[in-house]
């Protein structure tokens, strides 16, 4: 029987051995993905892409680390593969609605004048996603639920106090401890390692945001 208590020092390392090799395969060996979000398309191309590979190294690096040499079995069992595909549609919610929030809080930072513009370009881009992404055949019964929810935190977000910090990915790290299928005794075991392992891929994400939003760009096209 595997120590518990070295199974999470164990865990933490896996994990972040994880994060380098996909942050590798992510940007590519030997360079950096150069990227410009300076008007509306480009920018829910970025948070469309980062959202889902957040969501997917985040959701299958943590099985394939806890299930081990098992990992591929698992796909032949059916009520796994169907918890899968669940979780992985509500953890992506939770990343594209985090993603959003911090980007719409970039634009209002730097013009608040313009939260209302924000407002408007925000709640358009996540309408326009679910809208293109419309109910997953494999989703689950509550994914239209979970959808409204992310419209409705986007329409009442204010803009203006969103900070530059981790504090708008609420959403992400719990939803992942969530949906994650695997029987509650092991998650509550890595419940803290798992909630910053989100926390952590995040950071990339936001400091590519950073660099590559053209603000005057993407608020001057705005109505």
């Amino acid at each position: 029987m595997t120590d518990q208590s070295k199974l999470a020092p164990a865990l933490w390392l896996q994990i972040a051995q994880g994060w380098l090799q996909t942050f590798r395969d992510y940007m590519g060996v030997g360079g950096r993905r150069k990227e410009v979000v300076n008007d509306a398309a480009s920018l829910r191309r970025f948070l469309e892409e980062r959202a889902s590979h957040v969501a997917q190294t985040s959701l299958y690096g943590y099985l394939r680390t806890r299930a081990g040499q098992r990992y591929p079995e698992l796909f032949d069992e059916d009520i796994f593969v169907d918890a899968l595909n669940i979780a992985k549609w509500h953890v992506w919610l939770a990343c594209l609605a985090d993603l959003t929030v911090y980007a719409g809080g970039l634009l209002a930072q730097q013009q608040p004048a313009a939260e209302t513009r924000v407002a408007q370009l925000m709640q358009g881009i996540v309408d326009t996603i679910l809208r293109d992404t419309d109910i997953p055949a494999d989703a689950g019964e509550g994914f239209t639920t979970h959808s409204d929810q992310i419209r409705t935190r986007i329409t009442q977000c204010s803009w203006a106090t969103v900070g530059e910090d981790e504090a708008a990915f609420s959403e992400s790290p719990a939803a992942l401890y969530k949906w994650a299928p695997l029987v509650d005794n092991l998650k509550q075991l890595d419940e803290e390692i798992v909630l910053n392992s989100v926390r952590f891929r995040w950071q990339e994400v936001r400091r590519d945001l950073r660099q590559a939003l053209d603000v005057d760009s993407v608020l001057g096209q705005l109505p």
